[in-house]
């Protein structure tokens, strides 16, 4: 028996795996390729450009030209691996948001239908609130509220409609991932405080947003491959919850621009982002931690916001 057998802990496919990896050049996916290359892996990658099918092979990842709707193409990705990783999601446009979630479901469908009857590891990807289970309480892995209003929540009930068909799928919810470039919700409250002039948040701005460092988050994904645990939630959270007035006050002052509470009559101001700004969205990974023995080592969300160039820096 081996020790993470004898931990009670799931065990690790230390062996190097051929991996199907989806939205390999995007923020979080850009991590997971020296990530997964440095633990001895091969990885095969969607891309939907001629540009990115070049980026990726310069990198030493094989491509695979598809996207998102392209399910059989999915479905291929997945039949010649024995693992996929799925990171992509339409961020093209939030004002769609409801729809990039229900392509993101049809993604995930077609992903499990290429990996039935083996024991070959899917994980998805989520968001953290679905781990709820009150309004002011943190997420935790061993929630799953599917009564959650955000949209996202048809991604994790893809993944339990394909657990129940005897597919090894595990999720990961992400928090706000961050680095110096790039910051989840966070990088579009950036380019509107600089195209209205103020960095803003609603009432006292005490509700916070949980954050993860994106080269942790990264490590955290190949563990949860590794582990292979069917039916696992994994939570990327290194802050469990940094407040909005902290958020905006950084903000503030990279942009040289005043930072105002607004009331909540005027949440208008954020256009598509008025549905998060006001969310409290704290979250724990204790029981990640201690599953997968991960320990988030990268910069706080605060400390990326304020050495990152403002100047350059857009959406």
């Amino acid at each position: 028996m081996d020790r993470a057998s004898t931990l009670g802990l799931p065990s690790q496919r230390t062996r190097s795996m051929r991996i199907f990896l989806t939205g390999a050049t995007g923020f979080i996916g850009s991590a997971l390729i020296p990530e997964l290359q440095a633990a001895g892996h091969q990885i095969l990658s969607f891309t939907r450009s001629d540009a990115g099918a070049r980026r990726l092979a310069e990198a030493g990842v094989e491509p695979l030209r598809g996207d998102l709707t392209d399910l059989d193409r999915l479905r291929d990705g997945a039949a010649r691996a024995e693992g996929v990783i799925h990171t992509a999601f339409d961020h093209d446009d939030f004002t769609n948001f409801v729809a990039n979630c229900e392509k993101d479901r049809r993604a995930i469908a077609a992903l499990g239908e290429a990996l039935k009857g083996s024991d070959r590891p899917l994980v998805i990807t989520s968001g953290i609130g679905i781990g709820c289970p009150a309004p002011g309480v943190p997420a935790t892995e061993d929630v799953f509220n599917t009564a959650h209003p955000n949209p996202r929540i048809a991604s994790e009930l893809a993944g339990a409609a394909l657990s129940e068909a005897g597919v090894n799928v595990s999720v990961m919810r992400l928090p706000q991932v961050h680095d110096t470039v790039k910051q989840g919700l966070v990088t579009y409250l950036i380019d509107l405080a600089r195209r209205t002039g103020v960095s803003a948040y609603l009432g006292d701005g005490a509700n916070r947003w949980a954050a993860g460092p994106v080269y942790d988050v990264a490590r955290l994904y190949r563990l949860a491959l590794e582990a292979g645990e069917p039916g696992a939630r994994y939570h990327a959270v290194a802050e469990e919850g940094v407040p909005a007035h902290a958020i905006a006050a950084v903000i503030g002052r990279g942009l040289g621009v005043p930072v105002v509470s607004l009331p909540p009559e005027e949440a208008g101001h954020f256009g598509w982002l008025s549905a998060f700004v006001g969310l409290d969205m704290p979250a724990s990974s204790a029981w990640t931690r201690a599953r997968l023995g991960w320990a988030p080592t990268g910069p706080g969300l605060i400390a990326d916001l304020e050495r990152m160039d403002y100047g350059t820096v857009r959406v």
